[in-house]
């Protein structure tokens, strides 16, 4: 103390300042996970993760690639600053004694400081891309793999240990927020997913479809929608059993899904329902993609049941129906698409039906 009672000013060492410093990086670190897990969005989150990495490394480029265990293969997700060419190589297999398969058996951030100087066997499109400096994080939750975050530099580094054991931390953030999206985005997949088929279910065709009719009338692109039923279908569940009739849903679905775009979109509308939105699509390419399933199913369901069921195959009845022409609202054009489809059912099943320019009902 002074003589007045007040503090005597001392020189602090050294250790006290790289702690100061330390605790200076924790609390920006704080701040980064903040962020990192404000968000559910997978994507989002991924980019978060990637962006705050190459900051708290000072490092202009990056990617994450996450896990999948069914193929033991890795895909990427996020990158910065890398070119088009390394980015192609969106997935790769993880293989035994490679260098993705060392790192993930390390289990703690792989670093290379100097490819030049390593005798690590690099990747050479890591060395064509002019990577001279490296940091590979395994991204592990709860034991289980979840991916690989990596950041890049195009010069040799001599990295700081303290800014190392900040992007261990943040990585211990990143691992659970990845966690968190995945299960989010499950969870939304799940609620929009019907569980026999896959397909998407009526509640999200009903979101769709506003969707896509609001589309369609601000951009004046026509939009097609096809109804389908499997017809004779309750009896023959009665005759066969419901086993059969979960088997004949599941393998239309499979067949529709092939029968449509990439920008289709195919719905379990509810019991042996189908339903197709198809974007920028007139009247006549509809029918064209309507006649298709209708034979296909003709055709193709008897080798679905050959091996189950006595049963000789199922058809379908179908109707189609268009934006403008058949209406202007999804309650219209619902309307019209479900009589056109139970006119087909009445004249006969295994037909489609629409109207013509004259309004006529017509089959096909």
């Amino acid at each position: 103390m002074s003589p007045k009672g007040g503090r005597v000013a001392v020189d602090r060492p050294e250790n006290d300042l790289a702690l100061i410093e330390e605790v200076k990086g924790l609390k920006n670190l704080l701040s980064v996970a903040q962020v990192v897990v404000s968000s559910l969005n997978l994507g989002e989150v991924l980019q978060n993760i990637l962006h705050s990495a190459m900051a708290i490394m000072d490092f202009p480029a990056g990617s994450i690639a996450l896990y999948e265990e069914s193929e033991q293969t890795l895909v990427l997700h996020a990158h910065a600053g890398l070119s088009e060419k390394f980015v192609a190589r969106d997935r790769w297999r993880v293989k035994e004694g490679g260098l993705t398969h060392g790192i993930i058996d390390f289990g703690e951030p792989f670093v290379v400081e100097d490819v030049a100087k390593t005798n690590v066997t690099m990747n050479p499109l890591a060395l064509e891309e002019g990577i001279q400096a490296l940091i590979a994080v395994p991204l592990i939750f709860q034991k289980n793999l979840v991916g690989i975050l990596y950041v890049d530099d195009f010069q040799p580094r001599t990295l700081d240990r303290s800014r190392l054991r900040l992007l261990s931390v943040l990585a211990s953030f990143a691992t659970m927020s990845i966690d968190n999206a995945r299960l989010h985005l499950k969870t939304l997949e799940l609620a929009s997913t019907d569980g026999l088929t896959g397909l998407l279910n009526h509640r999200q065709f009903k979101k769709d479809f506003c969707e896509e009719l609001r589309r369609a009338e601000r951009y004046h692109t026509p939009l097609s929608i096809v109804l389908l039923d499997v017809d004779n279908f309750k009896k023959f569940n009665d005759l066969y059993g419901h086993p059969c009739g979960d088997v004949i849903l599941r393998e239309l679905a499979a067949l529709i899904s092939e029968l449509l775009r990439d920008c289709d979109l195919v719905y379990r509308y509810g019991g042996e329902e189908f339903v197709a939105l198809l974007p920028e699509t007139g009247l006549d390419e509809a029918l064209l993609v309507a006649g298709r399933i209708r034979s296909s199913v003709e055709e193709k369901s008897p080798l679905f049941l050959k091996e189950i069921s006595p049963a000789t195959g199922v058809t379908v009845s179908i109707g189609v129906a268009s934006f403008p022409e058949d209406g202007s609202t999804v309650e219209h054009l619902l309307q019209r698409v479900d009589d056109l489809m139970y006119m087909a059912k009445s004249a006969g099943k295994n037909k489609v039906h629409h109207r013509d320019g004259l309004g006529q009902i017509t089959s096909l």
